[in-house]
């Protein structure tokens, strides 16, 4: 995976306003139109495109034409769409691959809105406003039309709809994807999300699309989704039985990036002020009702874990010993929980000082379950197993209490007040600006 670049946090959403691009420089949304050998329909799409963009678009646009290494009169045909329709380029690419050529044509746009459809417009085209409205409006980051909603109306064979619920069932199941649609050809994405996520996405072909809404979510993007009215193409070039052996070869590429933590998604994160949940408000602690059930839930599993691993342990050895190896084992999977999922931080910055705090938290519970256990050992001489068990469970609630106050006091604390956040992120964000 693509992972040798550096960037700083993606600056806050805003709302691109009317007139604040030259038109003749720089349009407000750029229509990528990918092709291959499509010189029978090309100048068809295109100037319907325009005519649609010119009645019904109210900002700036630009239609590119991207051929990717087409053998037929294609590049002819683009290059005389060019010429007579002012708000039209055509690029040229020697290899093929779709995803190769947004990627290209993405990367070099001027246009703070980036879109592309496929050439046969099996998608209605008045989709095209409701799809990009929110990334104007500065609400998401990334927007898609979907086939597979329940509003869609959609015409197509028997054969693609199994195919595209197959392997949106298969995203779900193994990437643990939420959008629906992952293979629509009706997708944009803004600018400098795109600058900073299309870096980390290796697929040039058909899996492109997926591999940039995979990555996307997992970043915690907001991906916004448009039902869309479609219609089958009879005449698709695309070749099913390859398209999806490639698929599924990407599907296992990301997933074993994303399982080990290859993909420095922190990347795209952003700033204090895009996200309402952390805006500090006198007096109450941010995040705390969300920190709370997110460390109860990993609580639960991490004591039914260590519970499972004492009863192992016991098996072979005295209490105390089975006891601080079933301590140990647990508190480092509930500290790499915690971290992730109680109090959101992402990336592997700080994980072994996080990991190191954890294990002092360890030491105090286990010195309250040993010294549990050894009172119970003094008490009563050879305590059963299942009382043995009551204790530690008494003694692991009282511990709980304590550890969830130095883990968000200690090991995980909020880096600054409120207001100090915000004031910092005001000055980041005018130094991006």
């Amino acid at each position: 995976m693509r992972t040798d670049s550096s960037w700083s946090t993606l600056p806050a959403r805003e709302h691109l306003l009317a007139g604040a691009v030259d038109s003749a420089e720089a349009p407000v949304l750029d229509v990528v139109v990918p092709v291959y050998n499509e010189e029978k329909d090309l100048e068809t799409c295109v100037l319907r495109l325009h005519d649609h963009l010119v009645r019904t678009f109210p900002y700036a646009f630009r239609i590119t034409v991207a051929d990717n290494a087409s053998t037929d009169r294609t590049p002819q045909v683009a290059a005389r769409l060019a010429a007579i329709l002012p708000r039209c380029r055509s690029y040229r690419l020697e290899e093929k691959g779709r995803g190769r050529a947004l990627r290209t044509v993405w990367s070099q746009s001027d246009a703070p809105v980036l879109a592309y459809m496929d050439v046969d417009l099996s998608t209605d085209l008045n989709a095209l406003l409701p799809l990009v409205a929110p990334l104007i409006s500065g609400h998401s980051d990334l927007a898609i039309g979907s086939r597979l909603a329940r509003s869609s109306r959609v015409v197509r064979g028997s054969k693609r709809e199994f195919i595209s619920r197959a392997y949106n069932l298969i995203l779900r199941s193994s990437l643990a994807a939420r959008f629906s649609d992952a293979q629509c050809g009706f997708k944009a994405i803004r600018r400098d999300v795109a600058q900073r996520l299309l870096p980390m996405v290796e697929d040039t072909g058909w899996f492109f699309d997926t591999e940039m809404l995979v990555l996307a979510e997992r970043a915690g993007l907001r991906i916004h989704e448009v039902p869309v009215d479609w219609v089958d193409d009879p005449d698709s070039t695309v070749h099913i039985v390859r398209t999806a052996t490639e698929d599924l070869k990407g599907v296992w590429r990301v997933g074993r990036a994303l399982a080990v933590g290859a993909l420095p998604l922190d990347r795209l994160a952003r700033p204090f002020g895009d996200d309402p949940r952390d805006r500090g408000l006198s007096g109450v602690p941010g995040g705390l009702a969300r920190q709370l059930v997110g460390f109860c839930v990993v609580g639960a599993l991490s004591t039914l874990f260590y519970l499972a691993l004492y009863s192992l342990f016991r098996l072979g050895a005295g209490p105390q010993f089975a006891n601080g190896g079933a301590l140990l084992v647990s508190a480092v999977a509930n500290t790499a929980a915690n971290r992730r999922l109680t109090f959101g931080v992402r990336g592997r910055s700080g994980a072994v000082r996080h990991q190191a705090q954890g294990l002092v938290v360890f030491a105090v519970g286990l010195a309250l379950t040993s010294g549990s256990l050894a009172a119970l050992g003094a008490a009563t001489g050879s305590p059963s197993h299942g009382t043995e068990l009551a204790v530690l469970i008494a003694a692991n609630l009282a511990a709980t209490v304590l550890r969830f106050l130095l883990l968000r006091a200690w090991v995980f604390p909020d880096r600054a007040p409120a207001a100090g956040r915000a004031d910092d992120t005001h000055h980041e964000l005018g130094n991006v600006r």
